[in-house]
């Protein structure tokens, strides 16, 4: 549904419709909350699908992570092999169908803004509306990170993130640098090693895990996101402490034919490559930065909420002296399955929040 009409009064605002945002808005409604007119979803993509609409078409769903179910309808893909690119945003758009959820797009938010009279000022490139609660479920592929590098901008080949890359096809007979010691990397190192020359940098040493990841390690993981937020620093990645899983088949290939040899993070870059204070050097053609990405929040800077180390304080999903700001898919909630729980546990605090004595429908 796209939406260009007036200014619009709701109880929630929703701001994305990726995992993060779908689970919430099916548990708002299972909360209580009317569609439409109790809540309503903006989402700034053209299309169902969140950021799975923008991976590369080699990404199948047997290489991803785990694509989680959202709550109420599981995802039961018939082919590991088929392209996550297609089947992730046909199940999103099959749920949005099959619970009319009110997703409107495209819409693009661009503020939140406190109101005089309390309420929060959602401005779009197709208006504003108002809400008494807001619940921010951006993600983070809008905000890819690269960090900085001495001479950086000297270098003459081709500088790149994980967000641009569609096919190892388009470096054939070039060499590539690809940076990051996370399963973006490792992927993209394995089929783009397949026809041409690689080398793989690392900041730190990589954490390869042998075996399944278990629920004690992923508690360990996501307690030690949980600590960050609630001291206001700026979240790591779930995924990103898991480790390297030796199990995957592509890490399994990458080690056996030797292309996940990384090499410390370089101290510069020059015209032609990348350079390390002890005097190595490599010769590059394609710098690929697989280096993560940060919290798509600017959207509520109005709000002035930042801790001091530069993210939000937030207790479960609520942002620390702002009740009626919930943030579902940051910090500890930031995965498939951490979303889920997140999103509903965001409705539960709004439903009391904002209507302590309305009865829940027959269906929760």
């Amino acid at each position: 549904m796209t939406t260009a009409g007036p200014r619009r009064d709701v109880d929630v605002v929703v701001i994305g419709a990726g995992q993060a945002g779908l689970s919430t808005a099916w548990a708002l409604a299972r909360q209580g909350f009317e569609r439409g007119s109790g809540f309503v979803v903006l989402d700034g993509e053209e299309a169902p699908g969140g950021a799975w609409r923008h991976r590369w078409p080699s990404l199948t769903l047997g290489t991803t992570h785990r694509v989680h179910d959202l709550p109420g309808l599981p995802f039961r893909p018939e082919d590991a092999a088929a392209p996550a690119v297609e089947s992730v945003p046909a199940y999103f758009a099959g749920y949005e169908r099959r619970f009319d959820l009110p997703v409107l797009r495209p819409v693009r938010v661009t503020a939140v803004e406190r109101t005089d009279d309390d309420r929060f000022a959602v401005v779009t490139d197709r208006g504003s509306w108002t809400a008494r609660a807001v619940v921010n479920a951006t993600g983070t592929w809008t905000r890819p990170f690269v960090p900085r590098y001495p001479g950086q901008e000297l270098f003459r080949g081709r500088q790149l993130h994980t967000v641009d890359y569609r096919t190892a096809e388009e470096f054939r007979g070039q060499h590539v640098v690809v940076v990051g010691g996370g399963a973006s990397a490792t992927q993209l190192l394995g089929e783009i090693s397949r026809v041409t020359s690689t080398t793989w940098v690392t900041r730190r040493p990589p954490v390869w895990r042998e075996g399944p990841f278990d629920e004690d390690a992923g508690r360990a993981v996501v307690a030690e996101v949980e600590r960050a937020v609630r001291e206001g620093r700026r979240p790591g990645s779930v995924v990103g402490l898991t480790g390297l899983l030796t199990s995957a088949p592509y890490v399994r290939d990458g080690l056996d034919r030797g292309v996940l040899e990384r090499l410390p993070v370089f101290d510069r870059i020059t015209p032609d490559g990348v350079a390390w204070d002890d005097g190595r050097s490599i010769r590059a053609d394609v710098i690929l930065w697989a280096t993560g990405f940060r919290a798509a929040v600017g959207h509520l800077a109005p709000l002035r909420l930042r801790a001091p180390g530069g993210g939000f304080r937030v207790e479960g999903t609520q942002v620390v002296g702002e009740p009626r700001l919930h943030l579902v898919g940051y910090g500890p909630s930031a995965s498939t399955i951490g979303a889920n729980r997140a999103g509903q546990a965001a409705a539960r605090a709004l439903r009391r929040e904002l209507h302590p004595g309305m009865p829940l429908p027959r269906t929760a």
